[in-house]
């Protein structure tokens, strides 16, 4: 397993505004689920703050509001068949854990699991808007901790040198992209 690098709260934005698919893990009691999610994003700094999409007809979505957490996960290129299969079975019927390949890690500061291999994770507790909830499935979540794979993550800022660690942006029909060179503008 690769190092992690503690991520600066009020930095882990960074983690997630390029835009990448996440995995989402969720548990309350005994039960645990993982789904994809092609919409996720950064929020607020201070305290820190995630916004993510969770149908209602999900089973992740009874576990998220039993509980009142999750965990967004980055997951990379390697990973994009698990990601795949995660995102098209039905929690109620299979351990999608099981069914997907991907295991679970146990998180810093909530009870939702990690998912092993990931090359980011915001750990997060709901932050409750009824509404926003209700009308358009959207929760916000304040990120309580944050890591990342330091072999890709460093100074506040991707690096992704090795290409099977880039991470992924879902198109449509099993379609990926992963993330491509990095580079500044002058300013």
């Amino acid at each position: 397993m690769s190092r992690l690098l503690a991520v600066d709260l009020a930095k882990s934005y960074r983690l997630l505004n390029h835009g990448p698919t996440v995995l989402v893990s969720c548990a309350a009691g005994e039960r645990s689920n993982v789904m994809a999610a092609a919409w996720a994003m950064p929020l607020d700094f201070d305290p820190p703050k995630v916004a993510v999409v969770i149908d209602k007809a999900t089973y992740s979505r009874e576990l998220i509001e039993a509980s009142g957490e999750f965990v967004l996960n980055v997951p990379c290129r390697a990973q994009a068949a698990e990601v795949l299969r995660a995102g098209g079975a039905d929690g109620r019927r299979v351990d999608k854990f099981a069914h997907s390949g991907l295991s679970r890690l146990p998180s810093l500061r909530v009870g939702a699991p990690r998912v092993d291999g990931c090359i980011a994770y915001l750990e997060c507790r709901v932050i409750s808007e009824p509404e926003n909830e209700s009308r358009y499935d959207l929760f916000i979540g304040e990120v309580v901790a944050a890591e990342a794979d330091a072999e890709v993550f460093a100074d506040g800022h991707w690096r992704f040198d090795d290409d099977a660690k880039r991470s992924l942006h879902y198109i449509a029909g099993g379609a990926f992209f992963a993330t491509g060179e990095a580079f500044e503008v002058e300013k």
